[in-house]
């Protein structure tokens, strides 16, 4: 029996915590699912599954082997592929992480594109504000807006978003336009802060290449993209938003565009993912896609 597919296996029922629902992404019954992991155990002298009648899940020594298998099949596909010229033939599967915003908004629509071009490769896109653990959920890279203090994985920065200082057409008519920074006194902003209970760092702005801010105000506070987006509209006060995000919304009146002399710190757009030695061509394809494609927008 081939030790190669017994690994493979072994990887997707530790993803996806279950027999049935490997053998369905790998095309086997359920049984041969079982036999190849039992002929992996037998082989290696230990137990790499904790089987309960709910869940399956890597004992230690399994998930040790889980993360080495990984790598192995990672640099498997390397080598298929070393000779390969025509990028269409590139296959097997991509597990992303990106802000919900980001998928929603500009990643999703434009990926017909991508997959047309690599009819082999499946995605799978998870899309949320939380901090994923890369190494932990099995991702092959993950997309992130801003400092990447996680020195455990590889930064490659894609571009960087300008950002706006915007209010909602309503909050304008209640309180008035700031044109100032001793305005902001009289104003309130939308606080953002991840995890809710940290403190805000107020309104940022730059002065020369330093980072200032001025405490303000706010009775609301999000940890969410959208609900950030939402609060503004609401009328709750000042945020400050990569202008990538809001273009249609000022071009329909409904955000408008203020201090524009005083612009947060740009945004860094960086994919992260595990500092292996080989990156599997897919995987590097698909960031190079993604670059291109942000940059595009901007």
């Amino acid at each position: 029996m081939n030790k190669l597919d017994l690994l493979l296996t072994f990887v997707r029922v530790t993803e996806l915590s279950s027999f049935t629902q490997a053998g369905e992404r790998l095309g086997l019954p359920r049984s041969t699912v079982f036999e190849h992991v039992q002929a992996l155990e037998e082989l290696l002298g230990t137990r790499l599954l904790q089987r309960t009648t709910r869940k399956v899940q890597a004992t230690q020594d399994g998930r040790v082997l889980y993360e080495r298998s990984k790598d192995l099949l990672s640099h498997m596909e390397e080598l298929e592929g070393l000779f390969r010229q025509d990028e269409t033939q590139l296959s097997g599967r991509i597990r992303v992480d990106m802000p919900n915003v980001m998928a929603r908004e500009h990643i999703v629509p434009r990926l017909p594109e991508f997959m047309d071009r690599h009819p082999l490769i499946e995605l799978e896109i998870s899309s949320s504000d939380r901090q994923v653990d890369l190494l932990a959920e099995g991702f092959d890279c993950v997309l992130r807006i801003g400092a990447q203090p996680d020195q455990s994985v590889v930064a490659r920065l894609l571009c960087s978003m300008p950002m706006i200082n915007c209010v909602s057409r309503g909050y304008l008519q209640r309180y008035g336009e700031p044109r100032s920074l001793s305005d902001l006194a009289d104003h309130h902003l939308v606080h953002y802060v991840r995890p809710l209970g940290a403190r805000s760092p107020g309104f940022e702005y730059m002065q020369g290449n330093k980072v200032q801010r001025v405490a303000m105000a706010g009775r609301v506070t999000v940890n969410s993209t959208d609900a950030y987006q939402s609060a503004c509209l609401a009328g709750f006060g000042i945020v400050q938003v990569p202008g990538l995000g809001i273009r249609e919304l000022l071009a329909r009146g409904e955000l408008v565009a203020i201090l524009q002399d005083y612009p947060a710190p740009s945004l860094d757009v960086s994919m992260l993912y595990a500092g292996q030695r080989h990156l599997p061509i897919r995987v590097r394809v698909f960031m190079d896609w993604l670059a291109a494609t942000l940059k595009a927008l901007l």
